[in-house]
């Protein structure tokens, strides 16, 4: 095999120092929204850690080229393609700011060839279909994912397929920017750390050998490592003729994690997390994933997982494992069944956050209808955690100590004595926890706008308080798919784009407010069905509230007039928290803004279950 070099570089050393090429005969950028998001928010959840280590994002494998410093990418190159697309979408901000040259060299550079001619090329071309000239568009547009698209557009360039997942990346990164960096300082601070903490080592070799090499490694890179050393680790303890058993049920592992797009070393890590005590050297029952192969060879820790004496058994265990992980993901329960509960929980969560995997695969040997009803306890958490945008790092030290609460609990043999220690569990660790934040979360709620969270998110949210209200409405206890709701329509009651007329009106009428502001807020925000909310158009309210009433949604229904039927009905009991509105000015959204902040801390909310 030819020479192998490797080098260690920063994101900022990498892009400075190389040009990278995705030949045509590598696979396309085949990444969704998951899969960016999940780069993004690994690498925001260590930047989020009080020590701000250096953190490892794998091997980049190349090859180089005749011209200098120019490396064919073997693999690695859906991490390289995000990465530069985050660094195009960091340098629209950074305009007009001294940053904005260093990461224009960074994307594209010009040098000198034979005969002394300039030529410029970008630091990441992508030669497959029309990869390359839409990269260099998004390169020059210098613009948002909207403007860029149109320029994209004008120049006729196809947008289909990797194409498609370009653009698509190119917003899903700037979508993270938007949500979690929304001033110069936190975004330069953001920078400093991608620049120079986060790293990946790139091996150079022939195209010959590289490709020898790529066979043997997962496309993820050394995100695999640890799962690797644990399959030697665990080859060692069996007899040789027993190997090729063992390999067969090692794939059981790896091949549905590869199926499902999931990252073998997070699910790793969730798993120890889940099944066995952590101790460690910072107290913190936190395994990182750098940590993982270290902690499971410790003497105590082989002992306690007993890999050495039943490896089989071991395995086996992964296994049970993944398929419950797998599912989880897929919106099923513990018993690998559609959960109408799994599904409302997945929504809320959505690809940018995972780390309750753990309480789950901890809970998953719960009798079904136990776990059920935890996963909707753990839903209502998880909503207070993610709409106060509380840091994950503040969950993992309490998930991995609750982990060994709920396997006690599914061992427990008594199911009434089950149900009363799961109560307690509740109260203690959701409940107790919740209470602190109601302060927290009310001022978010009060505050929230449309672009205060994912549009996915927001969906979530105005889906769950119109399907509770026309439960209510309905005299309905068991709570049906959400997606029945996710699938209508964000209505902007004051017009998204609104008539000049109007938008004059509500300034005059609201002195001191700012249309733009209030068009956006939750107040204004109503689920409504397609055909209606086409009718309903950008009309001022007294025009849309004959529409409204034909919704088949109460909450939507309720801004026009409240139904009143009978004294103590499940319909009057939902109309004490509901409000109907004559006009719609800013003091009348301020006001169902308030009333849907009520109904939020009513619906996410955590129950006892009967005991019997």
């Amino acid at each position: 095999m030819a020479k192998i070099e490797d080098h260690k570089y920063s994101i900022e050393e990498a892009f400075r120092e190389c040009f990278y090429i995705v030949p045509d005969y590598q696979r396309e950028y085949v990444w969704t929204d998951k899969e960016v998001q999940q780069l993004l928010a690994d690498i925001n959840e260590q930047f989020d850690t009080t020590e701000r280590r250096e953190y490892f994002i794998g091997t980049v494998l190349v090859s180089p080229t005749e011209d200098r410093n120019h490396f064919e990418v073997i693999d690695g190159q859906q991490r390289l393609t995000t990465l530069f697309l985050l660094l195009c979408a960091l340098r629209q901000r950074f305009k007009g700011e001294p940053l904005y040259a260093l990461l224009s060299a960074l994307l594209s550079m010009s040098y000198t060839v034979r005969g002394g001619k300039l030529k410029t090329d970008l630091k990441l071309d992508p030669r497959y279909e029309n990869a390359s000239e839409l990269m260099a568009r998004i390169v020059e547009a210098e613009a948002d994912p909207q403007a860029t698209r149109a320029k994209v557009a004008a120049a006729g360039i196809p947008k289909f397929g990797s194409l498609d997942n370009l653009l698509n990346a190119y917003t899903s990164v700037h979508a993270f920017l938007d949500e979690n960096y929304k001033d110069l300082a936190t975004l330069q601070d953001y920078w400093g750390y991608l620049a120079t903490n986060v790293v990946f080592i790139q091996i150079s070799t022939d195209v010959s050998s590289a490709l020898k090499i790529f066979e043997t490694i997962n496309e993820r890179g050394v995100g695999l490592n640890s799962m690797d050393l644990l399959k030697n680790q665990l080859f060692t303890q069996v007899d040789p003729g027993e190997f090729t058993k063992l390999k067969d049920e090692w794939k059981k592992i790896t091949a549905p994690l590869e199926k499902a797009k999931e990252k073998p070393l997070r699910f790793l890590r969730y798993f120890v997390m889940a099944n066995y005590k952590i101790k460690n050297g910072r107290s913190d029952a936190v395994v990182r994933e750098d940590e993982i192969y270290d902690w499971l060879v410790d003497k105590d820790n082989a002992a306690l997982c007993a890999y050495k004496t039943d490896p089989f058994g071991f395995v086996r265990k992964i296994t049970q494992n993944v398929e419950k992980f797998i599912g989880f993901t897929q919106a099923r329960a513990n018993d690998g069944q559609p959960s109408i509960a799994m599904d409302s929980m997945q929504r809320l969560c959505g690809a940018a956050f995972s780390l309750h995997y753990v309480l789950l695969l901890a809970a998953s040997g719960f009798p079904k209808p136990l776990f059920e009803h935890f996963v909707r306890q753990l839903e209502s958490f998880l909503f207070y955690y993610i709409f106060t945008k509380t840091p994950t790092k503040d969950l993992e030290r309490n998930f991995s100590l609750w982990a060994d609460e709920l396997r006690e609990i599914g061992e427990i043999a008594d199911a009434k004595l089950q149900k009363v220690r799961l109560n307690e569990f509740v109260s203690e660790r959701f409940q107790r926890n919740m209470t602190s934040k109601d302060a927290d979360l009310a001022d978010a709620m009060r505050r929230y706008t449309l672009g205060s969270m994912q549009q996915y998110r927001t969906r979530y949210l105005l889906a769950k308080l119109t399907q509770v209200v026309e439960m209510s409405f309905k005299g309905m206890s068991a709570q049906g798919p959400l997606g029945e709701f996710t699938v209508l329509e964000i209505e902007h009651i004051l017009p998204n784009t609104p008539e000049n007329d109007l938008r004059a009106s509500f300034t005059d009428s609201n002195p001191g407010k700012s249309y733009d502001e209030y068009k956006t807020r939750l107040g204004n925000l109503t689920m409504l069905e397609k055909p209606i909310n086409v009718v309903a158009s950008n009309g001022f309210f007294k025009e849309k509230k004959a529409e409204y009433l034909k919704s088949g949604n109460y909450l939507t229904r309720s801004l026009v007039a409240l139904s009143d039927v009978g004294k103590n009905s499940s319909i009057t009991r939902i109309n004490g928290k509901l409000k109907a509105f004559d006009g719609w000015s800013a003091a009348d959204i301020e006001s169902r803004q308030d009333m849907l902040t009520g109904l939020a801390k009513d619906i996410w909310a955590t129950a006892p279950i009967d005991v019997g």
